[in-house]
């Protein structure tokens, strides 16, 4: 999240994730195994390994290296059993942040993000102490210059295929769609031969806070050890100022 620009940490977001591809793409394959293991190997059939795909892709994952990991999980009877789990609680200055995790040991993952919490000044929270303050929503967001239609034509285009909104920012589109919409809107915008930039399930917050600078440094720390750990897929918060 960022007060000046939703795009900002998108882009932000790339930048780290192009140093770290290993870490990354270690976690896309996980969740590529649940999907698979949970609807088959088809994203024709799977809507949600569809979602994660793209999600990989949004992510410099190749194309390659999914269909390996789909192959593998496809054929591999002995796998590991991963388990989501959503962990809430409060950043410094009373933040609200998500923690989404996908792990084989969950004493194990919730003592890390516990500690997370604690070294950043915050605490861990009980579960629905701050999602009722996010909405989860699908968000697309599309290079203006990836498709030939002008604002108005797209616009139209993307309201009929199912998005609840679409707004224009810093020369994206940004689409705004429920979770059951959004396989189809994506699948959609797909047949036009659109490239996506970003394209994934996401919780957005309702309200912004802001973060004082005095609590920077704790801040970067909580969301560098949540970063970091293995079974952390995806971190929502609600801070308008911070550059993570």
């Amino acid at each position: 999240m960022s007060g000046h620009s939703k795009f900002a940490n998108i882009k932000h977001k790339k930048a780290r994730n192009d140093a770290q591809k290993g870490k990354i793409f270690t976690k896309m394959g996980r969740e590529i195994a649940v999907a698979v293991k949970e609807g088959g190997p088809d994203p024709l059939l799977n809507n949600k390994l569809a979602d994660i795909i793209r999600k990989a892709k949004s992510n410099n994952m190749p194309n390659d290296t999914i269909q390996r990991s789909i192959k593998k999980a496809s054929g591999d009877a002995n796998s590991v059993n991963y388990e989501y789990i959503t962990y809430e609680g409060y950043g410094p200055n009373g933040i609200a942040v998500i923690v989404e995790t996908l792990t084989d040991n969950k004493n194990r993952t919730a003592a890390n993000v516990r500690a997370a919490f604690a070294k950043g000044n915050g605490n861990m929270g009980t579960t629905g102490c701050v999602s009722f303050m996010f909405d989860k929503k699908g968000q697309i967001f599309i290079d203006q210059d990836a498709t030939d239609m002008d604002e108005d034509e797209f616009m139209m285009f993307v309201i009929d295929a199912g998005a609840d909104d679409f707004e224009a920012e810093d020369e994206m589109y940004i689409i705004t769609t429920s979770p059951e919409t959004f396989s189809e809107v994506c699948s959609k915008i797909e047949t036009k031969g659109i490239e996506m930039v970003d394209a994934k399930i996401t919780m957005i917050p309702q309200t912004v806070a802001t973060l004082e600078e005095v609590n920077f440094k704790a801040w970067d720390k909580m969301m560098a050890l949540l970063e970091e750990d293995d079974d952390v897929q995806e971190v929502y918060h609600n801070c308008e100022n911070a550059t993570i």
